[in-house]
């Protein structure tokens, strides 16, 4: 019995062991993202589709909420099958509404309170309005990954990611076709690194 033991505690060691190396070949990447005439670029989206992350999700959930006539937040970014709420904060009224392909849907006039969740469960761009408030809109960005980040007021992102090849996806309102996310391959070593990309122009 007491053999028995000490192999299983030494099969969970190893097992610790596999798992912390496993996570500690995650290295440190920066992104940074300007527009065509070399301006940093905020709120830009990069996200990266590695090798052995899951796709989707069944479990996450968002908001995006209604303030002072205004989307809270006005960019979102979520994994694909996350559950996102609309509640409204105001006092007045609002109708909520995506034509966009991934996701169409709307939500009839409502005051105070929060309607059904909606699922984006297909990866893209959503683009959101609101009926009664022609100046209200907002994006919602749909990854396959778990792995996504927007850019600060440098232009800047960071990314902890596996050593691999991978595809590296982005996205600004100042996209020539903002409806959809552009790709590239992003090939990640041993060590830390860095990814500069151009938008727009």
């Amino acid at each position: 019995m007491a053999e028995q033991l000490r192999r299983g505690a030494r099969t969970l060691v190893l097992a610790l062991f596999s798992l912390g190396g496993a996570t500690a070949q995650a290295v440190p990447w920066t992104f940074q993202v300007r527009d065509a005439a070399g301006h940093p670029l905020a709120d830009a989206v990069v996200a990266v589709l590695a090798h052995g992350k899951p796709s989707k999700t069944t479990s996450a959930h968002a908001e995006m909420g209604q303030r002072n006539r205004q989307f809270t937040p006005q960019l979102l970014v979520v994994q694909t099958g996350t559950a996102v709420a609309f509640p409204n904060y105001d006092s007045v009224r609002h109708q909520v509404y995506s034509f966009s392909p991934i996701k169409v849907f709307e939500l009839k006039l409502y005051a105070a309170g929060t309607p059904t969740d909606q699922v984006f469960d297909k990866p893209g761009v959503a683009t959101l309005a609101c009926n009664i408030h022609d100046r209200m809109h907002a994006n919602i960005v749909v990854v396959d990954t778990p792995l996504f980040a927007t850019t600060d007021a440098s232009g800047t992102a960071h990314l902890d990611l596996p050593p691999g090849e991978h595809q590296l996806q982005y996205w600004h309102e100042q996209s020539k076709n903002a409806a959809v996310l552009q790709s590239q391959p992003l090939n990640v070593g041993d060590s830390a690194g860095s990814t500069q990309l151009t938008i727009g122009g």
